[in-house]
């Protein structure tokens, strides 16, 4: 009896030892299964869940002037967000490592007081809807107050930064410098990738900020970090999983403090005269470097509403006009480099000339007998019909030959946006009346800044150089790349582009407008253009253009300043322009300190 309760004893505890080592094989299996076979894809789905991704910015680059000044720039800007249904009491660590307990209503009164905000309200959004897992406190604050506000350690807050691009002088350069704006040709339907700094959705659509933005363009990065089972970030987790990239520093060739005097001169001006719109180039004569591009209107690039759409680009790079007299320098240098007369040549200039082909010009004043006058006196007069004798030795084609040889058929070599490089027909498409005109500034367009191009070359000896707005994009280890080509080219020679000079010097001593013209202590070498507008129907109605391009000191001449005023009211002449050329060459010359003239002045006859 005993024997067979034995053995069923021991028949019980065999199974229940089968039976223990058979749930523990189980066990073993699963952890076996858990730790070793799934662990790579549980570890995985574990910190999917745990873990949250955000943006670190590649920001935007910043564009300088010649001298580091910031003209556009950068900064970020920060939302705070908060989990309303994590909004509780806290315990903060104090500077002396002791601990203290605040309570919810009294964070909501730190964080208002930062943000100009009542506690009240800052409560009330806390508190809205306790079930709700995100809610704004603040957008677009700058980095002090976040930075006040994240030291106050209050758990159940986040942070979100966003780059905004700036431009710290606001219209100052801004027609040149552009804006940014959504990418036209971005596709609405597809996920946003953040490569671009300031805003993912944003590119530079105007000026250098178009020009330039393969340079700017920053690359965003990617950080990640973990939660806790509330949600909230745990403090040390973040990792760069892909390292942000800063764009490059676009380095332009301008200085800022001469391009804010010529855009006041300008506007002062246009006030004065109740004109439409003008231009003021200045231009280093040996660099081709581009100092001050001034347009009225200007665009402010944090405002750009403010204008309106067809005034928000540049019209020194981007509108052509006919030029006038101004134009007469190029008449010159070509009758002068092809032989066909010289500064001494004479001419009887009657008030009105018609040519072989029966067009005709007339001089802007009446006068019953002919003038007798040289080239030089040509010039200093700004005589059409002398300048229509002396031009039309040339044929048409050796006229349109030296107008492009001297680039004034194409854009300049900045590559500014939607640039113009002027407008001229074929020589073989000319009229009678445009083979007159073309000789002294009707007929032809050009920009301010080809004019500025021309009067370059005829101060350096002849030789063009590359117009230039960027010395180059600057990256993060201070490298520049990018720099332009500066290689010359000779157009004329150096005694056909003195004579000019020396030509254009007789305008300013004696010419109609030489007190305003005249800078005391230094030779000025200039000509002052007023030349009819277009009516839009093909005809010429009744507003002008007025300008003066010149050179200074005229021995050697250092700078180009180049003025247009359009459409003004109060003077129709150049006489509009002309105080604005004097204005700003004065500071030019002061401000870059050009040591006075002490070379005489040639005596060049202007009369026969």
């Amino acid at each position: 009896m005993n024997t067979a309760a034995n053995r069923t004893t021991r028949r019980r505890a065999a199974v229940a030892v089968v039976a223990v080592m058979a749930v523990v094989a189980v066990f073993v299996i699963r952890l076996v299964s858990i730790q070793i076979v799934q662990a790579d894809t549980l570890n995985a789905e574990s910190f999917d869940k745990l873990s949250a991704e955000t943006t670190s910015y590649g920001l935007r680059g910043d564009i300088v002037d010649e001298d580091g000044t910031v003209l556009a720039t950068t900064v970020l800007r920060y939302d705070v967000t908060a989990s309303p249904k994590s909004v509780t009491d806290f315990e903060r660590t104090g500077d002396d490592g002791k601990t203290v307990d605040v309570t919810a209503l009294q964070a909501a009164g730190e964080i208002a007081g930062i943000i100009g905000q009542t506690p009240e309200q800052v409560y009330g959004i806390l508190t809205a809807d306790p079930s709700s897992n995100h809610v704004v406190v603040v957008t677009g604050i700058d980095v002090d107050a976040f930075r006040a506000i994240r030291d106050l350690q209050i758990p159940w807050l986040y942070y979100e930064s966003n780059p905004v691009r700036t431009y710290p002088n606001g219209a100052v350069a801004g027609s040149v410098v552009g804006f940014m704006g959504e990418d036209p040709d971005a596709d609405p339907s597809a996920t946003e990738t953040g490569d671009t700094a300031g805003t993912e959705d944003e590119v530079g659509l105007s000026g250098v900020e178009q020009m330039q933005n393969q340079c700017l363009t920053g690359t965003d990065g990617v950080e990640t970090y973990e939660r806790g089972a509330d949600g909230v970030a745990i403090p040390g987790s973040s990792e760069t999983v892909v390292q942000a990239k800063q764009g490059g520093t676009a380095v332009l060739t301008l200085d800022s403090d001469l391009q804010w005097f010529s855009q006041q001169a300008l506007l002062a001006r246009i006030q004065e005269t109740g004109a439409a719109w003008g231009t003021v180039v200045v231009q280093e004569v040996k660099t081709g470097k581009l100092l001050a591009v001034a347009d009225y209107p200007s665009v402010d690039p944090n405002d750009i509403d403010a204008t309106p759409a067809d005034q928000r680009g540049s019209i020194a790079f981007q509108s052509p006009f006919e030029p006038g007299s101004t134009f007469k320098a190029l008449t010159a240098a070509s009758v002068l480099d092809a032989g066909l007369a010289n500064v001494g040549t004479q001419v009887e200039a009657p008030f009105i000339f018609t040519d072989a082909n029966g067009a005709s010009t007339r001089d802007s004043e009446f006068h019953v007998d002919p003038l007798r006058l040289t080239f030089a006196g040509v010039m200093q007069e700004s005589s059409n019909t002398g300048t229509a004798m002396l031009g039309e030795l040339l044929s048409s084609q050796q006229r349109y030959d030296y107008i492009e040889k001297f680039h004034m058929t194409k854009p300049s070599e900045v590559g500014f946006p939607a640039e113009s490089g002027g407008i001229l027909a074929p020589w073989d498409e000319w009229d009678d009346q445009t083979n007159l005109t073309t000789t002294f500034g009707q007929g032809v367009s050009n920009t301010a800044i080809q004019i500025a191009s021309l009067y370059q070359t005829l101060g350096n000896g002849g030789v063009r150089l590359p117009v230039q707005l960027l010395e180059g994009c600057k990256g993060e280890d201070g490298t520049m790349a990018g720099a332009p080509d500066a290689t010359g080219e000779q157009i004329v020679p150096s005694t056909v582009s003195t004579d000019v000079v020396n030509m254009l010097e007789t305008v300013v001593s004696g010419g109609y407008a030489s007190k305003e013209l005249s800078i005391p202590g230094y030779r000025v070498a200039a000509k002052t253009g007023t030349a009819q507008m277009s009516d839009g129907s093909g005809a010429y109605g009744d507003s002008y253009i007025t300008s003066v391009a010149g050179l200074a000191p005229a021995e050697d001449p250092q700078y180009v300043v180049s003025v247009t005023i359009a459409k003004p009211v109060t003077i129709e002449s150049a006489l509009a322009a002309a105080p604005v050329f004097q204005k700003i060459m004065s500071q030019v010359l002061k401000e870059k300190r050009v040591l006075p003239s002490t070379v005489p002045s040639p005596d060049l006859p202007t009369t026969y």
